[in-house]
């Protein structure tokens, strides 16, 4: 009923009130100058790269908790990856759900907590009120999205369609699932199967690509699926369900954690340069005794790795960002790869070096708005210095012309890499 009230009210962002052409005309020249600048000392090109956007079904590594401790890490792969490239922290706008905004944040650079709090998700709220939608792929003369499972949630079938990905591989598509695996009882598809469909994306195609991944494996029920379950025993304050539950959702995270390290071993021996952005969207809504409003709640693992070729040719995996914003991967990408970038990107480059990182689960329709600096403290709007509160205010002038407004930047140059 909620949901439905919500969509009748359709009010997507509040409207900015120095809002016209001839402003946001110099907020295109604005950051013109700017990806001039950053891109004098850069050399590649995201097209010519093979970019992966790798959403993790609620991956986030339980022995952070303080409420709970793990007799040992399931994600001690990952961990060792995270010490030698780009990671860190991601914060979330969901626990236990929401996965289709981090797609839409990461995808797009806006974030949803500018949104009306009437916009539960943009996928099936905002994307379609919009005639035109520019995400991090449409820089790609050819990208696909996957997903081992469902095609129709969250409305991918459509919003993929519209965001101009060539092909969506789902559970009935006709652009076929293979390498169909399951681990024990889980019912749902393996993230192994998850990155055996991607390597064969990845070796179809030459040139460079995008790709959109978003897996299956972890999402809940978290029953008894696995056969190690016991050897993730949890001490805490919690009842022996809740224990249960976290052994057999760190079981799973263990599945991951040997699928990615493959997958990486894999990449590493492709002759063209592959980046792999690797994200957990949430934590899973198993934890009793956690405050949801709580920063440790939001924090979800992520990291950015560029494959041997692509450190050969100018990628660097060395960047340690404690907090980052969804928002913030597509600056970070093409910083990495050493890959120019339009008005628009050099926006949120800027805003990924000079802003505390946005907390973009306190949706404040634009007001108020609140952040959380490198050592985990909130910050209040009237604690930005001026050019911070200026960044900030020029991303809401552009997220409102995209999303509400008549899309003037389009008429610009404020897309394009030169």
């Amino acid at each position: 009923m909620q949901q439905f009230l919500n969509n009748i009210d359709v009010t997507i962002v509040r409207k900015e009130t120095n809002y016209s052409k001839k402003n946001v005309d110099k907020l295109a020249i604005k950051y013109s100058k700017l990806a001039n600048k950053i891109n004098a000392t850069r050399d590649n090109n995201l097209s010519t790269q093979t970019v992966i956007f790798n959403l993790s079904e609620s991956l986030a590594n339980p022995n952070r908790l303080k409420e709970v401790e793990l007799s040992q890490n399931p994600l001690s792969y990952i961990d060792s990856v995270k010490k030698i490239t780009t990671s860190g922290l991601m914060i979330s706008s969901g626990l236990g759900g929401g996965t289709a905004n981090m797609e839409y944040m990461t995808l797009t650079g806006l974030p949803v907590s500018n949104f009306s709090p009437t916009i539960a998700t943009p996928y099936t709220q905002v994307v379609p009120e919009s005639e035109q939608t520019l995400t991090i792929n449409g820089y790609f003369k050819k990208s696909t999205a996957i997903h081992p499972y469902n095609g129709s949630f969250y409305s991918r079938k459509v919003v993929y369609q519209k965001f101009g990905f060539q092909r969506f591989m789902y559970l009935g598509s006709k652009y076929k699932i293979k390498h169909k695996m399951k681990i024990g009882t889980n019912p749902y598809l393996s993230d192994e199967t998850a990155y055996q469909n991607t390597l064969d994306v990845i070796n179809s195609y030459k040139n460079g690509q995008f790709i959109n991944l978003v897996t299956m494996q972890n999402h809940l029920p978290y029953s008894d699926y696995y056969d190690n379950s016991e050897d993730y025993q949890i001490s805490g304050d919690m009842d022996d369900g809740e224990k249960n539950t976290i052994s057999n959702y760190s079981a799973g995270l263990s599945y991951t954690d040997k699928a990615v390290q493959k997958f990486i071993e894999q990449i590493d021996k492709i002759n063209k340069p592959i980046t792999l952005v690797f994200y957990g969207d949430h934590l899973p809504g198993i934890y009793s005794n956690i405050d949801g409003n709580s920063l440790e709640a939001r924090e979800t693992d992520y990291f950015i790795y560029s494959n041997k070729y692509a450190r050969q040719h100018g990628a660097k995996n060395l960047k340690h960002v404690k907090y980052v914003s969804p928002i913030d991967f597509i600056a970070l990408t093409a910083e990495q790869t050493n890959s120019k970038v339009s008005p628009y990107y050099a926006l949120l480059t800027e805003i990924q070096k000079e802003l505390p990182t946005i907390k973009v689960y306190a949706y404040n329709n634009g007001k108020n708005p609140v952040f959380v600096d490198k050592k985990g403290r909130t910050v209040k709007y009237k604690q930005l210095t001026k050019k911070q509160k200026q960044l900030y205010n020029d991303l809401k002038l552009v997220q409102y012309d995209l999303t509400a407004g008549n899309q003037y930047l389009y008429r610009t140059s404020f897309f394009k890499i030169n």
